[in-house]
Order: structure tokens, then C-alpha cells, then sequence
């Protein structure tokens, strides 16, 4: 026996018996912020993707596979994964006026589990996030002084060997800032620098969160601008600098062959996921404040581009410096090496060879150098390349080899301050982001914390600097290893998929194009339906396989320092190691299951799968227009038909003075 459901009124309209839209204290209590001008929402948007992995992650990569090659690779990837998923997370959020839990509940009760995934993902990458700002307002504090201090070795000093052997850089990072232990076995005490200055993290995010968006798109101006101010200082500085040009051949010379690898398509595919931050909610929270006319499908391919300019543009600046830093270390190699073989062979080669340093040095050191055999001195190849090659990657490139050729710059001190507080505004506005990813959610779903903003922000706050004191241990660093490494790439992947597939199977891509182009008042191009449907799905399920065949096949690995060895070396994690980061992705992904089963109880049980303290409002952000996108008539305008988000969906309406929601009911 079937009953008919009655249609809900269209243009907004309610029964006399039901709670009126308008009612002043409902409305003063459910609805949101909005941006207060779409320049901050861009920036926020901008700041969000840009993050530190543009300036170290991305050169590395391009530096590894290929150039200019993996470049091609990584647009590729873009216009058919990147661009497409970045759009559907924009326009989620935007069209149905929620965090990422009630987005995915709002589609299904049995999808709510995605949200909450998201929310413990972007957690666990705040904790270890704010520990790398930390880093840069240590370095930051530290390059008002001159000369810096990690520009010569220590003088009279027991360890002064570690460093000599080393470099005054890499002493100064391992054991000066971090103090760092020999293996993640040794934990050690912790450090009381780095600790206020995770401290000092903490409290800057939270300061400019307490307000929500209303004070985040404030400080946006400066965060996200500011880096680009001092990447084209850095720019302009670096191709002027002997080496530069030498530098940027060596990064963009395109090396065509690694397209037959499947690892370097499985990194351009992280590349692109991570930067455009998709999977956090970040995107959908941020989306959620915009106004229903918003046009974000524009957003998509601006913000998209945004993001891939930066990256080629710090691309320019890290191998214009690092060419002037190699080229200067391979010149004094060349210099160093001449000098001790000055009385074995002809004056006349010496000259000429230092003439022109670098191309005459090798061919003789091939030729002639690699057999000589002088007592108690060892002749080197002097390689321009090789020197390319050391420290490009994460923190040593920021924090070793970016930072050593800054001592090698006339006002070294000023070169470097501005550089910290570039990596240090690039590392708030992304972490702004990911905090909005786990507060929008549950500020949304729980009315206890909507009413309690400002507090429950700083419990977070405090909660995330407890936690993270894990990092500020001796043997720390190998903690922001892991988690960078597993707590956030399998867990996001598998969020991810199950968003697409939710988005274009389970409520159907036709029916959310169709949605869309209500909310746009313009058609969207139907291609999106196919890349939803198939190639992004496809993609997703790829990188999982690849990551997950890595992982089984190689036993994960974490890079160490060795004090008496003074040098890094590659050590499998202990078991217990293994043990904590596989839990890391188990914790990260349960939601998913465990919200689908629950919602599925509650259907079979015939009990309402609404939480007594949700309160879902699709529409509820501060606009001139409050019509929930939900109740308006199709594109074709007859008020008596339903709109596509409601066909088929079961109309629940909340008795407890909040506005109604709408949940579907099918997965």
C-alpha cells in the first residue's frame, strides 16, 4: 500500500501550520555568515590551494620526472580530474548551503559518513600542518641577525665535526632547530623552542577563526596576497643571479620517457589532488557562504589556474636561486680541486680550466682528474647537476638548500626574513582552510556548537596544540613524516571516490547539471556528466590501486638523520611505527562504514535518521534571496512540478524551531 506524497509549495511558501521562514528568532539563531565581497572569498579559495606544497612538493616533482614533461602530465591531469571534481565540491557546496557533512547527508542520511571523514582527515593534517608553520616563525625569529646563524659552523664546539661534515645549514635544521634524534625509536624530551612556537601557531589561527569567515576574509588580504608579492621580489632577484638560467634548463629540459612510467602518473595524480585540496571540505565549507547566483563554474577553472601558475612561477624562483647555489658550489669545488692538483699538472691547464670553471673541469676530470692519485686528498667530479639534485625536496628544500643559497645573497638577513614569512602566510591560509573543513561541518550539524562558536573554536585550537606536542619531540620530525605521508593521501583518495560516485550515481549527474543550471540560470556544458560518471571515477580507483600496490610491495620508509655519520639515511618503520600509521588511515576512512550502517539501521528500524540536534538550513546564509534552492520549480518554471533534488525524496520537517531540511532517502 502506497500513499501520496503531498508536493511541497513552491517560491518558498508554507502551510499556516508550519514555522514561518521569516520568524525573527529562528532566523537570528540558524542563519550564516556570507562573505562579505567575492574578493575575499577568491582569496580564501586561493589560499586554501596554494599552499607550501607549490613551492616544494611541485619543483621536486618536475625535477624527478621529466620537466617540462611532467608539467605536460600534470595539465593533463587537471582539465580531466582536477578541474572537473574542484568544480562539483564548489558547486555542492554553494547549491545546497552546508559543510561537508550536511552536503553528503543532505544527498543521503547514508552519506553522511563521507563529511565526517573528511572532518577527522583534516584534523590530522591541522595537527602536523601548524608544526611546519611553527618551523618557519623559528627561522623567521632567527634571520634577524646578522650574519645568520646557519651561515658558518660553530666555533669551539664538541660537535662541530657533525657540521663540517655536513654543511652549516643542514647542522643548524637538524640540530640546532630540531635537535633531532637518530631514529624514531629515540624519542627524547622536547623541544621548548619550537614548542612556543607551535604555541605562537596555534594562537595566530585561532585569533583569525574566532569570528568564522567574517574575520578569516580579512586577514586573507594579506596571507594570500603577500606571497606572490615576495615570489616576484624572489624572481626578480633570481634571474639575475650567475647560475639562474642554468638552474631553470636543468628543471624545464622535458624528458619525455617517464610517461611509460606508472609511479610518475601516480604522482602528477597526488599533485593534482592535493593541490586543489579536494576531499578536505574545505572547498565545500568555503563554497557554502556564497550567494546562489554565484558563478562557480568559473571559480573552478580561475582558482584551477591560479593554483597551476604558482606552482610553475615558484618553480622559476626555487631553480633560478638553487642554479646560482649550485653553480657557486660547483665553481669553489672546481677552485678547491685546482689548487691541490696545482703541482701535478701543466700551469697552463690550471688556466684554462679556471677560465671556465664548470665545462672545462669536466671534461679534464673524465679525461685526466678521476686518475690521478695525489696522497691524502680526494679529487671530486664537481658536478652542476649533482649539486641540482641535494635537498629538493619538502623541508630540505625550504629549510637547507633555499636557506643556504639566501647566505650567499648581499643582506642575506632581509632575503630570508622575507622568504619565512612568505612560507609562513602560505601555511596560515591553507591551514585557515583546513580548520574551516572540520568547524563549518560541525557548526552546521550541531546546534550546541553553532550557538558556541568562539568557544568551541578555541577548544579546537587548544585540543590541536596538545596533540601536537607529539611533533615537538626530538624525534618529532619523523611523526610529521608519517602523517604527511599516510593520515591524508589513502583516506582523501577513498573520500573522493565515494563523493563522485555518490554525486553522479546515487543522486545522478543528470539531475545535479540540472540542479545547476537552475542555480546558474545557464546551461553547463554535459561533458561534466561523463567525466563524473567515468573518468574521474576511473582515475580515483587508479591512484588508489597504485598507492595501495606501492605500499604492499614496498615497505614504507622515513628518511633520518645519523648524527655520528652526519648525513641522512633511508630506515624502514619499526612495527609499532607500521601499527600507528596504518590506524591513522583505518580512523580516517571508518566514518564512511560506520555512517552507512547506521543509516541503514535507522531505515530498517522505519526510525527518522535526523539527529536531535541537526538542523539543516540548505539555504540559510546571509542572502537577500532565503528560497531554499530545494523547493523552486525546474528550469521549465511550472510552480506544481518538483524540482529534481526533491523527486523521489523524503520531505522531513523539523518541530523543534529551526528551519526544515530535506534528506533523501536513497542510496
Amino acid at each position: 500500500m502506497t500513499s501520496e506524497k503531498p508536493p511541497l509549495p513552491a517560491d518558498g511558501q508554507r502551510d499556516e501550520a508550519e514555522p514561518a521562514l521569516g520568524r525573527e528568532e529562528d532566523a537570528t539563531e540558524a542563519a550564516r555568515d556570507g562573505w562579505d565581497s567575492k574578493v575575499e572569498y577568491f582569496l580564501a579559495q586561493v589560499g586554501f590551494s596554494v599552499g607550501l606544497g607549490n613551492v616544494w612538493r611541485f619543483p621536486y616533482l618536475c625535477h624527478q620526472n621529466g620537466g617540462g614533461a611532467f608539467i605536460l602530465l600534470y595539465v593533463l591531469l587537471m582539465a580531466l580530474v582536477g578541474v572537473p571534481l574542484f568544480f562539483m565540491e564548489l558547486a555542492a557546496g554553494q547549491s545546497i548551503r552546508q559543510g561537508s557533512i550536511g552536503v553528503w547527508r543532505h544527498i543521503s542520511p547514508k552519506l553522511v559518513g563521507i563529511g565526517y571523514s573528511s572532518c577527522v582527515v583534516c584534523f590530522f593534517v591541522a595537527l602536523y600542518y601548524n608544526v611546519i608553520i611553527g618551523w618557519s616563525i623559528f627561522y623567521l625569529g632567527s634571520s634577524f641577525t646578522y650574519p645568520l646563524p646557519w651561515e658558518n659552523c660553530p666555533e669551539g664546539n664538541g660537535t662541530a665535526k657533525e657540521c663540517t661534515d655536513s654543511s652549516p645549514t643542514a647542522y643548524f635544521w637538524y640540530r640546532k632547530a630540531l635537535d633531532i634524534t637518530d631514529s624514531i625509536d629515540e624519542t627524547g624530551e622536547f623541544n621548548p623552542v619550537i614548542t612556543g612556537c607551535l604555541l605562537a601557531a596555534w594562537v595566530i589561527v585561532c585569533l583569525a577563526m574566532y569570528k568564522g569567515i567574517k574575520s578569516t576574509g580579512k586577514v586573507m588580504y594579506f596571507s594570500s596576497v603577500f606571497p606572490y608579492v615576495v615570489l616576484l621580489c624572489f624572481l626578480i632577484r633570481g634571474v639575475t643571479l650567475d647560475g639562474a638560467s642554468e638552474g631553470i634548463k636543468f628543471m624545464f629540459y622535458p624528458r619525455l620517457e617517464i610517461w611509460a612510467d606508472v609511479q610518475v602518473w601516480r604522482q602528477a595524480a597526488t599533485q593534482v589532488f592535493f593541490a586543489l585540496g579536494l576531499g578536505f571540505g574545505s572547498v565545500i565549507a568555503y563554497s557554502s557562504y556564497n550567494p546562489r547566483n554565484n558563478n562557480c563554474h568559473r571559480d573552478a577553472f580561475t582558482v584551477s589556474g591560479v593554483n597551476f601558475m604558482t606552482s610553475v612561477l615558484a618553480t622559476l624562483v626555487v631553480f633560478a636561486v638553487l642554479g646560482f647555489r649550485a653553480k657557486t658550489i660547483a665553481t669553489e669545488c672546481v677552485k678547491r680541486n685546482m689548487k691541490a692538483v696545482s703541482d701535478f699538472i701543466n700551469a697552463s691547464d690550471v688556466e684554462r680550466i679556471l677560465e671556465n670553471p664548470l665545462k672545462e673541469y669536466e671534461n679534464w676530470y673524465w679525461t685526466e682528474g678521476q686518475q690521478l692519485n695525489i696522497p691524502g686528498y680526494n679529487i671530486t667530479a664537481c658536478s652542476l647537476e649533482e649539486e641540482l639534485k641535494q635537498g629538493v625536496e619538502g623541508t630540505g628544500l625550504a629549510f637547507i638548500a633555499f636557506t643556504e643559497a639566501m647566505t650567499l645573497f648581499p643582506g642575506s638577513p632581509f632575503w630570508s626574513a622575507l622568504f619565512f614569512l612568505m612560507l609562513l602566510n602560505l601555511g596560515l591560509s591553507t591551514m585557515f582552510g583546513t580548520m574551516a573543513g572540520i568547524l563549518t561541518p560541525l557548526t552546521d550539524t550541531f546546534k550546541t556548537l553553532r550557538k558556541h562558536k568562539f568557544l568551541f573554536t578555541a577548544c579546537s585550537c587548544v585540543v590541536g596544540f596538545l596533540i601536537g606536542l607529539l611533533f615537538t619531540q626530538r624525534c618529532g620530525n619523523y611523526f610529521v613524516t608519517m602523517f604527511d605521508d599516510y593520515s591524508a593521501t589513502l583516506p582523501l583518495i577513498m573520500v573522493v571516490i565515494f563523493q563522485t560516485i555518490s554525486m553522479a550515481w546515487v543522486y545522478g549527474a543528470d539531475r545535479f547539471l540540472e540542479d545547476l543550471k537552475r542555480m546558474l540560470n545557464r546551461p553547463v556544458p554535459v561533458v561534466y556528466k561523463y567525466l563524473w560518471k567515468y573518468v574521474c571515477p576511473a582515475a580515483m580507483l587508479g591512484l588508489l590501486g597504485a598507492s595501495l600496490l606501492k605500499m604492499i610491495l614496498e615497505r614504507p620508509t622515513y628518511i633520518a638523520w645519523n648524527r655520528e655519520k652526519a648525513s641522512k639515511e633511508v630506515l624502514t618503520y619499526p612495527g609499532w611505527a607500521l601499527a600507528v600509521l596504518i590506524s591513522l588511515i583505518v580512523v580516517a576512512f571508518l566514518p564512511v562504514p560506520i555512517g552507512f550502517i547506521h543509516g541503514l539501521l535507522l531505515e530498517r528500524l522505519g526510525q527518522a535518521p535526523a539527529d536531535a540536534e541537526t538542523g539543516y538550513m540548505p539555504c540559510a546564509t546571509a542572502d537577500t534571496d532565503l528560497t531554499p534552492l530545494d523547493t523552486l520549480p525546474p528550469s521549465g518554471g511550472h510552480p506544481s512540478s518538483l524540482s529534481p533534488l526533491l523527486q523521489e525524496d523524503q520531505a522531513t520537517r523539523s518541530q523543534n524551531g529551526h528551519l526544515e531540511y530535506l534528506q533523501s532517502s536513497q542510496v
